[in-house]
């Protein structure tokens, strides 16, 4: 019986063909985002199919910027997006590591080593990187938080800029911790962020407190209301409209007036009700009838409609409210507290500025252009992810390829323990840390192998127990203390780093088929007729 063709619509590779062209698409993004790393690492302008312009130095903004159509190419990038959803920085490392433990398992592979032995010993050697950890990582200080916050920004802006958004990112992460019974909390998504065009970026600055581009729905009402109780309602203080399917025939005009009566009574009763329980700031997500308005007054509620839904949980997450779909359901559980609501005019905008017990804080980004803006915005979002993390686990690493190289260096020493070709693996995972900083040293300007093998020997000829503080600063173009220096970053993102490239990479190991659909043929555009 002949063979039936059912791949016949498909391109088909497998084996080590397979293998070299999906580890060529993990270099090839690997490159495109290389030259990022570090604090002299390079820009890239990158244009959208409308024209629009950015200058970015963040890696994870790159690579989602890019049209990329290759799968293992979207593999890693999907890494990269976890790591900066979940550490905030080491996008770019987490690509060129995986890119770079791919690298090291074909040359195994080319001699004659299977993928699975390589997965095993790829992941052993993850498991004695975590492992290690704990010989390497040093307790963080508030001087240490505010050294990793700057040092999450090398290279994205220049150095004041960079000690600015810092402090202010710190600033920011400590008004938004919570005590948990687990431990401390600190949510970035607690920080809201307002962007103004106009300026410098070190005009940017922090609120503490919720500010939103609002002002109240009466000029009569108070300005600024002192200490007192907030209602957050999911819908608005309006006139009911009819159905679509309801007539209403009415026979005197005085008829109509009753009806228009009964229903600013309605509305009458739901503002006495706020008045009974004590409420002094409203906020809702829907309008509030323009007949209310002196009534609001007279009651002494400042009001404001038209708040946007995920202003609405900021506000309370911060006042320890609970959101309702109409103003006759609130109780006095539902209710919030507010410390100071206030308005102020910033360049022509009124202002609603809230402060809360719970704490909040609000940057204004500030810039000369949009693009500016648009940076700023993203390094603060940086910088405050790793404070906010740095104050839930405070527990620091060197930078500045300090630590990959002393895993490098103690995996090597790990190796010899294996007495299969999982050795070699894991001697292979060791080169691939080095990627880091032959990488720092090679966008600094200097020789990334000569660069590499000085560290490694300062790290093994200093015999101390801070030998791992020993890594590259680019600025004085020589191995130094990173720690001395101020060159740190959180445990949890180099941990990430490990995990996020070591399963991207086993994951590209795993695949010996590849099966491309071949696309259908494309109309051919009909040119239009003069």
């Amino acid at each position: 019986m002949s063979e039936v063709p059912i791949l016949k619509e498909t391109t088909r590779s497998t084996g080590r063909e397979a293998l070299r062209n999906n580890i060529t698409a993990a270099m090839a993004l690997a490159g495109a985002v290389r030259s990022t790393l570090g604090p002299l690492g390079q820009d890239k302008l990158l244009i959208d199919d409308e024209g629009r312009t950015m200058v970015t130095n963040d890696g994870v903004t790159v690579l989602e910027s890019a049209k990329v159509e290759h799968p293992v190419a979207n593999m890693l990038i999907n890494a990269s997006t976890t790591q900066d959803r979940i550490a905030r920085d080491g996008t770019t490392s987490a690509v060129l590591l995986s890119a770079e433990l791919l690298q090291n398992a074909w040359e195994l592979v080319l001699q004659g080593v299977h993928p699975s032995a390589i997965a095993r010993g790829y992941r052993h050697a993850e498991e004695a990187c975590r492992n290690h950890f704990e010989n390497l990582v040093i307790k963080a200080t508030e001087k240490h938080m505010l050294a990793a916050a700057t040092t999450s920004l090398s290279g994205k802006i220049h150095q004041a800029m960079q000690h600015h958004l810092a402090a202010l990112a710190v600033q920011a992460a400590k008004a938004v911790v919570e005590q948990r019974p687990t431990g401390p909390l600190a949510d970035p998504t607690r920080v809201k962020i307002l962007t103004q065009t106009g300026g410098s970026m070190t005009d940017s600055s922090l609120v503490t407190g919720l500010v939103l581009a609002k002002k109240r729905v009466s000029d009569r009402m108070p300005k600024q209301m002192p200490s007192g109780k907030i209602a957050l309602v999911d819908g608005g203080l309006e006139r009911r409209e009819l159905m679509s399917n309801v007539k209403l025939n009415v026979s005197s005009t005085g008829v109509l007036e009753s009806f228009r009566q009964k229903e600013k009574t309605v509305l009458l009763e739901q503002i006495n009700h706020l008045v009974d329980l004590g409420v002094t700031l409203l906020a809702c997500k829907e309008g509030i009838d323009d007949d209310l308005h002196a009534a609001l007054t007279d009651a002494g509620i400042q009001a404001y409609r038209r708040v946007s839904r995920s202003d609405l949980d900021l506000l309370a997450r911060g006042t320890n409210a609970t959101l309702n779909h109409d103003v006759k359901g609130l109780t006095a559980s539902d209710l919030g507290v507010f410390i100071q609501s206030s308005n102020e005019r910033w360049n022509g905008v009124m202002h609603w500025i809230v402060e809360t017990e719970e704490g909040g804080a609000t940057f204004i980004a500030k810039g000369s252009t949009n693009e500016t803006v648009g940076e700023v915005e993203r390094c603060f979002a940086d910088a405050l992810g790793v404070a906010c993390q740095l104050l839930e686990e405070p527990a620091l690493l060197p930078g500045g390829g300090a630590t990959q190289i002393a895993l490098a260096r103690h995996l090597r020493r790990f190796a010899e323990g294996f007495a299969g070709r999982e050795q070699l693996a894991v001697e292979a995972f060791a080169d691939a840390l080095e990627i880091i900083p032959r990488t720092l040293a090679q966008n600094a300007g200097l020789d990334p192998l000569d660069t590499l093998l000085q560290t490694v020997a300062k790290q093994t000829t200093d015999g101390g127990k801070n030998a791992h503080f020993i890594g590259l600063n680019v600025e004085k173009k020589r191995p130094a203390d990173m720690v001395e220096d101020g060159v740190v970053e959180p445990l949890r993102i180099t941990r990430q780093v490990l995990a996020g490239a070591t399963e991207a990479a086993l994951s590209v190991l795993r695949i010996d088929d590849v099966l491309w659909a071949k696309k259908d043929p494309a109309a051919p555009e009909i040119p239009e007729e003069d």
